[in-house]
């Protein structure tokens, strides 16, 4: 009878097997949405929309929802609506709308997913992923890594040493635009010089906290101006400068304005090596001085202006109508896709005064995410305490300010900017919801 029951056992067990196997395998996706969560931004960060390959960012992305949504179902979590989510949820529609209206083009879903989507999904699901000091200091762990590597293939853009930048499709120059600047994974200039603004301000906060000290630090404090001059863009310098000179006069703590100004130093000294040491000197003096982009973008400007003052209440609708229209105005210029180089002014010819409110009415409530919120996460160490939203509206004002002369339409870029805005929105919905209930439990 034993032998018998051995040998059953022994039948059942591969069946087993094959049952629990997949079942520690899906208790351990479920468990690390943290992880998950850097893979779909890594995603995102090596996934230009130039580059025609296997969507991995959707996949990855796909795989956060679906994470989120079964943990949401497995700890019963409930979906937290704060005041940016009713503008964000209108400008989403009205990307959709426009998106389904026209024929079928996988770029409309593309910029739609990268300008209205994925902010919308990670500004909601960030404050569920990150919500402790642990998970926080992960995600600043994760942005200080990006930093350096964009910074370093920054360099050695600029330097010439193009052989060591992987991966290789930066420098392959059959694929996206900008193959003479500091580009990085994005194959954008405008991009790689937001992302290192936005995250060299994060870098400035985690020294601040002596998260980031030591060769890391003095090394960064070099790289990173360095870098952003790399990209020989000038909405990128003006945006940097302005960041760093009013960080310096103005910064909420001492310790910040000297940091700043220990920066604006380096800048000056790494421009003053590269012109002695003939380094991309005449590139970026060459830079500075051409017209032909600035001619450019004043016809577009008032081709827009021109289209917005004819329909300034709902605007033209999407851009297959838009092109054609903007081709008959324009007459030095004929590229293959005309491009505004102004979000706003984008907004404005696509959707008119509906989509400029909405756009405002979201970066006010962006805004006021700088209003502490009180939490327990918030008032400790991690980089979004009370001391880091002093800094928040200098972050929105790098990336309204290159806004006005680019269409935000960069998806890591977005991704990081609405995840931080997420993680700020539900640590203030937090700090309101427990003196409430602290009020509650009083007899």
């Amino acid at each position: 009878m034993s032998a018998a029951l051995a040998m059953h056992y022994r039948l059942k067990k591969p069946a087993i097997s094959l049952i629990v196997l997949p079942l520690k395998l899906f208790h351990l996706w479920v468990s690390l949405p943290a992880l998950m969560f850097f893979v779909a931004l890594t995603a995102m960060l090596f996934k230009p929309p130039d580059l025609k390959s296997f969507p991995v960012d959707r996949v990855a992305f796909c795989a956060l929802v679906l994470l989120l949504c079964v943990r949401s179902c497995i700890h019963r979590q409930s979906f937290r609506t704060y005041p940016a989510t009713w503008p964000l949820l209108a400008l989403l529609m009205v990307g959709l709308w426009g998106a389904l209206t026209q024929p079928n083009n996988p770029q409309a879903w593309s910029l739609f997913a990268a300008k209205w989507m994925v902010p919308f999904v990670l500004f909601h699901i960030a404050g569920l992923v990150f919500h402790d000091e642990r998970s926080l200091r992960r995600m600043e762990i994760f942005l200080l890594v990006v930093l350096v590597y964009l910074s370093a293939i920054s360099i050695l853009s600029l330097t010439g040493a193009t052989s060591l930048i992987f991966p290789q499709f930066i420098t392959d120059e059959g694929i996206g635009i900008h193959t003479d600047r500091a580009r990085g994974p994005f194959l954008q200039a405008v991009a790689n010089g937001v992302c290192l603004n936005l995250l060299g301000l994060i870098a400035l906060d985690s020294f601040r906290r002596r998260k980031l000290r030591g060769v890391v630090a003095a090394v960064l404090s070099f790289a990173v101006p360095l870098a952003l001059l790399a990209t020989k863009t000038r909405a990128v310098w003006i945006s940097a400068a302005f960041s760093v000179i009013l960080l310096a006069c103005f910064g909420p703590t001492p310790k910040l304005r000297r940091i700043a100004l220990v920066w604006c130093l380096m800048a000056t000294l790494g421009l003053g090596i590269l012109s002695l040491r003939g380094i991309g000197a005449d590139a970026i003096t060459e830079r500075t001085l051409d017209r032909s982009p600035v001619d450019f973008r004043t016809e577009m400007y008032s081709a827009g202006w021109q289209m917005f003052t004819e329909k300034p209440a709902l605007g033209w609708g999407n851009e297959w109508l838009i092109q054609p229209e903007v081709e008959k105005r324009i007459s030095a210029f004929h590229p293959e896709y005309y491009v505004f180089h102004n979000t706003f002014l984008e907004l404005a010819v696509e959707r008119g005064l509906l989509g400029l409110g909405l756009y405002g009415w979201l970066m006010i409530c962006m805004f006021r995410l700088a209003r502490s919120g009180a939490t327990s996460d918030e008032s400790g160490n991690a980089f979004t305490n009370a001391h880091f939203r002093k800094l928040w509206p200098v972050l929105l004002g790098v990336y309204l300010l290159n806004a006005s002369a680019v269409v935000m339409n960069y998806q890591f870029v977005n991704a990081v900017l609405f995840t931080i805005a997420g993680i700020l929105a539900a640590q203030t919905a937090g700090g309101r919801r427990e003196p409430s209930l602290q009020k509650g439990l009083v007899p």
